[in-house]
């Protein structure tokens, strides 16, 4: 098995597994690795057992969905308007229970000016990725300062798109993609998003060539870079119009950022004397970086994917997956949103990932609720804010 690449944050945990029972054991361990890597793979849930967790969790089956009261008047931001008559946002605002969830206002990038003393103060109370908790100020405020440029405010401009209406595709790694031959209908997309191991080499007529954002922390795009390799995905995706999400899951990503935007070697922490350039390219400047605000995940997790995790000792290290936030990032910026290789309710037919060459069964990490997060792409399909690729 490859190395893993742990956090810092998790580095408190050990002493806790020397002496906890088995089943707690597995279960950290489980949540200690961020995907794509698992020391000790968590038991994947029956499905009887996966509908319970969705009912015990934020998407309670046949009840209003109900956000949680300290974000029911979210922090505003200034956004492009959309003309787009049947977009996501108009959609969404037309579902009596998706209306409740959704909120257009809330930041979804974090740049420069949101570095302030009271930016710091309320974020310092919450841990990574939804605030600052333990991380020091100069690590964070380094990097911020550099995220400057306008780019860095917006996720693309709308003004260079004349259509009317964004059109996004996000492509996940899913076994259901193998054999579809969706790669015309997803480089169709005005904008592309991937993630972790985006294999393409050899797969394009399945997952198309063109990738206009690719979404990751340091962690996952290290372990993807080891856990694949074998598959072909030796390289993070590079172009010159391709940019790259961050998704500050640890204090390493606000490091790797600074360094990436400087085109310096890392200087301290796990990633120390890494060389940026050879995941991003020679010449990746500040408008090529974008930085998922902590507050935006925070919003995403409390309102839509509240797992049961939440609910337990390990609380702090659950987040939605690397694929989740991705494409629920393109539902808060695109106009129309097609998600490719995600959960859908047959997953047991399909390999792991669509680049393997046999069969794999799909592994449930414990720091993720993959159930959970399917069955908020259903009900998304459902209410045609987005549409599932299903086979």
């Amino acid at each position: 098995m490859p190395k893993l690449a742990l956090g810092a944050r998790n580095s408190h945990v050990v002493a806790l597994l020397r002496m906890a029972p088995l089943q707690e054991v597995v279960l950290a361990l489980g949540l200690l690795q961020p995907e794509p890597l698992l020391l000790a793979p968590a038991e994947a849930p029956s499905r009887a057992r996966s509908r319970t967790w969705i009912q015990k969790g934020g998407l309670e089956r046949g009840k209003s969905l109900k956000p949680a009261p300290e974000l029911l008047r979210p922090k505003r931001t200034k956004a492009q308007p959309s003309t787009c008559p049947r977009s996501v946002a108009a959609r969404a605002k037309a579902d009596p229970k998706f209306g409740e969830l959704f909120r257009f206002d809330t930041p979804v990038l974090m740049w420069d000016q949101h570095f302030s003393t009271g930016t710091w103060e309320r974020l310092k109370a919450r841990h990574v990725p939804y605030g600052w908790q333990g991380l020091s100020p100069a690590a964070v405020g380094s990097a911020l300062r550099l995220l400057n440029t306008s780019s860095n405010r917006r996720l693309f401009d709308r003004a260079a798109f004349r259509g009317g209406c964004v059109r996004c595709a996000v492509v996940g790694n899913g076994g259901i993609l193998n054999g579809s031959r969706q790669g015309h209908d997803i480089d169709a997309h005005d904008l592309v998003f991937r993630l972790n191991g985006a294999v393409i080499k050899g797969f394009e007529a399945d997952v198309g060539t063109k990738t206009s954002f690719y979404g990751f922390t340091v962690n996952t795009m290290k372990n993807s870079l080891i856990a694949y390799e074998e598959y072909g995905f030796t390289q993070v995706p590079q172009a010159k119009d391709l940019r790259y999400i961050f998704i500050p899951s640890d204090v390493r990503d606000y490091v790797m950022l600074k360094s990436a935007i400087e085109g310096s070697p890392v200087p301290e922490g796990l990633d120390k004397g890494d060389e940026p350039q050879k995941y991003f390219g020679p010449e990746a400047s500040a408008k090529k970086f974008k930085l998922l605000h902590p507050d935006f995940l925070h919003y995403l997790t409390t309102r839509f994917l509240r797992s049961e995790i939440m609910n337990t000792q390990y609380s702090y290290l659950y987040m939605p997956s690397t694929g989740a936030l991705m494409l629920l990032t393109a539902l808060h910026t695109c106009d129309q949103v097609s998600a490719y290789g995600f959960i859908t309710d047959n997953y047991e037919e399909f390999s792991d990932h669509y680049y393997e060459p046999e069969k794999k069964p799909l592994l449930f990490y414990a720091n993720h609720d993959m159930m959970l997060e399917a069955e908020l792409w259903k009900r998304l399909h459902q209410a045609g804010i987005m549409t599932l690729y299903q086979r």
